[in-house]
């Protein structure tokens, strides 16, 4: 790697950091929240406006089933919450769901677990990215009209914290999450205390505007249906919950009780956070439409702002201060929710490569301690979704949670199968009661999940959930073709198989251009290794240099025999190979080892600058069974320039004896 390559790298990573510095970078509790917990925390942001704009297609009186809509959202959140809290005390390895399932219900539960939850992922930080390019629209027209611009940009930047190593993302979250809570409790408390307290009639922009309904006489089953969506799209909220209990290793110790307070902590907030605003909404009045042409009284030149935004400009309307903080606070929270997904995806991808389901690149820790290639692949395929919908929250939402709740209803089913048959084998009356209690817990939380599942697919199939399902099964496809090659170059390997024969003779060849230093040092190197035949080969490409060579090599004192294989057609790679091919079949029991003399450059420009075909002619020969290839390198004095490490005068050297390097000879 050049130098200007490494300084590149320590400037945007930093130094690196050594494996056992590895228990430095866990979080404590003050750290793993924002971390691990700014998904479902900042989901408040776009889950509660989810549920307006469905029931809005029934008009402006569906609104009144908002507040219950909110209400089985949040059910159904503490529910996962606890029940995740059994899963963390269980399973505190960090596999989360996939080990949870795996180790219950088999490998194609837990593949199925690891495929739903690398979609959902990939889509956390799809949407979110998203939600904070509208919310922080709604302050600055610029980046309303470039989402995907800003989308982009907010993912290589997160990227780029997070390839710093996991402590140091989380501290540079830390304070944005926190500024998004206090910006959040300010603006609901301070909203409800004029609402309730002070009779205040706090008016949001879109209060007095009407609302053209897609169909104002909803009845029986579709109104049920309608509602049933709203409900789907708000358990938007819910997202996030398991990457905590995937993220346990990251914590300090007491490790599992430490993420179980997390995740405590995590579903009050996000609970409170999101009955308060659907409540305060319903207050200010707060109109909201998927197309602003719905919307009977607005402005021609009307722009839609954000439900988070609307509260802020009519809790703050005095105090401007007030709402661009929460704005922009929002937005920020948004961005950095999707580190939830990018600490929970590279863990889960290098668990699955640790099983030989995933690439074995994903497992390997980078400089800082982090999973480097699971963060690259991770933003790639976000980036992908960002652009091909246009970073639209609406149509991105309808590919999300899918695979979250595929997970949770497969985890919450192997939890059940984990406490049945621990019991079996327990004796002690005291742990008995925990574990039938937990079983409890988890029994409700599957019947919740698998009840909200069934409702997000009738209800989100069609609408682009399909997409999701679809890349799920593919990826399941993939992890198993991949395991299926694992396993076969493994029973290949196998060194039972080894019969221990050697061959009976070697045949050397050495492979000769020109006669210069490089080939003279091959043809020394390949004598050394005592072949029982050694010979030269050259192709003839110019017949004028080929002639040159012959007389050189005859005149020479080299005893090796040089043979010319003639190539009608300018080849080099095609004649060297059927001719190592001939030399095979003639012996078959004998080993052909091919010597390829080179010479290394020590800059890349150099490198451009030179022929690369016994590049390409290795890369052909390593097919080859029962050839060797070995390359004889000669660096130039460039490449030794580069490799030297340059003089430092340390401290005390010449006090020990050694000169200065300005004084050596």
């Amino acid at each position: 790697m050049s130098k200007l390559t490494t300084a590149a790298k320590r400037l945007l990573l930093g130094r690196p950091f050594r494996s056992d510095s590895l228990g430095h970078t866990l979080l404590p509790k003050r750290i793993a929240l924002p971390v691990f917990a700014s998904d479902a925390m900042s989901s408040v942001a776009y889950a509660p406006e989810e549920i307006f704009l469905v029931l809005s297609a029934a008009g402006i009186s569906a609104y009144v089933y908002a507040p219950w809509v909110g209400v089985a959202v949040a059910l159904v959140m503490a529910v996962v919450v606890a029940s995740y809290r059994q899963n963390v005390h269980a399973y505190p390895s960090g596999g989360g769901d996939y080990e949870v399932a795996t180790k219950n219900l088999g490998p194609n539960a837990g593949l199925t677990v690891g495929s739903a939850l690398l979609v959902d992922y990939v889509l956390t930080v799809a949407v979110s990215i998203s939600a904070a390019a509208s919310n922080i629209g709604s302050a600055i027209p610029f980046v309303a009209t470039h989402k995907v611009l800003f989308a982009v940009v907010a993912i290589v930047l997160l990227t780029a914290i997070n390839l710093r190593g996991v402590r140091e993302s989380g501290t540079a979250f830390a304070i944005p999450t926190y500024a998004f809570l206090f910006g959040m409790v300010a603006m609901l408390g301070w909203g409800m205390f004029q609402v309730f307290v002070l009779g205040e009639d706090v008016r949001a922009e879109s209060a007095g505007f009407g609302l053209t309904a897609e169909d104002e006489h909803l009845y029986g089953l579709a109104l049920a249906f309608l509602i049933a969506r709203s409900f789907s799209s708000g358990c938007a909220a819910l997202t996030g919950v398991e990457a905590v209990s995937n993220g346990v290793p990251a914590f300090r110790k007491p490790k599992a009780r430490n993420a179980a307070t997390t995740l405590l902590m995590l579903g009050t907030i996000a609970i409170v956070l999101l009955m308060s605003i659907i409540v305060l909404a319903q207050k200010v009045g707060v109109v909201y439409a998927h197309d602003t042409t719905h919307l009977v009284g607005a402005p021609a030149d009307y722009h839609q702002k954000t439900l988070i935004a609307q509260l802020a400009e009519a809790v703050f309307r005095d105090f401007p201060v007030g709402f661009f903080f929460v704005t922009i606070v929002t937005a920020l929270i948004l961005v950095l929710a999707a580190n939830t997904a990018f600490n929970g995806f590279p863990v889960l991808g290098s668990i699955l490569a640790q099983d030989r389901y995933l690439p074995r690149q994903l497992h390997t820790r980078g400089d800082r301690l982090a999973f480097s290639n699971g963060i690259l692949f991770l933003s790639g395929a976000a980036i992908a979704f960002v652009v091909f919908f246009g970073a639209e929250v609406t149509k991105l939402i309808q590919l999300y949670i899918v695979g979250v709740f595929v997970s949770f209803v497969l985890s919450q089913t192997g939890m059940l199968r984990h406490w049945t048959r621990a019991l079996r084998t327990e004796t002690d009356p005291a742990q008995r009661a925990k574990m039938k209690r937990s079983r409890a817990i988890n029994a409700i939380g599957l019947s919740a999940t698998g009840a909200v599942l069934v409702i997000v697919i009738v209800t989100k199939f069609f609408a682009g959930a399909y997409i999701a399902i679809i890349t799920m099964v593919a990826i399941f496809v993939v992890m198993k073709l991949i395991h299926k090659h694992y396993d076969s170059v493994s029973r290949e390997l196998d060194e039972s198989d080894w019969d221990g024969v050697l061959p009976s003779r070697t045949h050397s060849i050495v492979l000769v251009s020109k006669l210069h230093l490089p080939t003279r040092r091959a043809l020394a190197y390949a004598r050394a290794t005592r072949p029982d035949t050694l010979e030269a080969i050259t192709v003839n490409v110019d017949d004028v240099d080929t002639r040159k060579l012959v007389r050189e090599w005859e005149n020479s004192e080299i005893n090796v025999p040089l043979k010319v294989i003639e190539s009608p057609y300018r080849e080099i790679t095609r004649p060297v190979l059927d001719y190592v091919k001939r030399v095979r079949k003639d012996a078959p029991r004998d080993v052909v080892t091919v010597f390829i003399p080179e010479y290394v450059v020590g800059h890349w420009w150099e490198q451009v600058l030179h022929n690369q075909s016994a590049l390409r002619l290795k890369g052909r020969l390593l097919f080859e069974p029962g050839v060797m290839v070995t390359s004889v390198p000669w660096q130039l004095s460039s490449s030794t320039r580069a490799k030297q490490p340059a003089e430092v005068n340390a401290p005390g050297s010449v006090r020990r004896g050694f000169d200065r390097p300005d004084r050596r000879e």
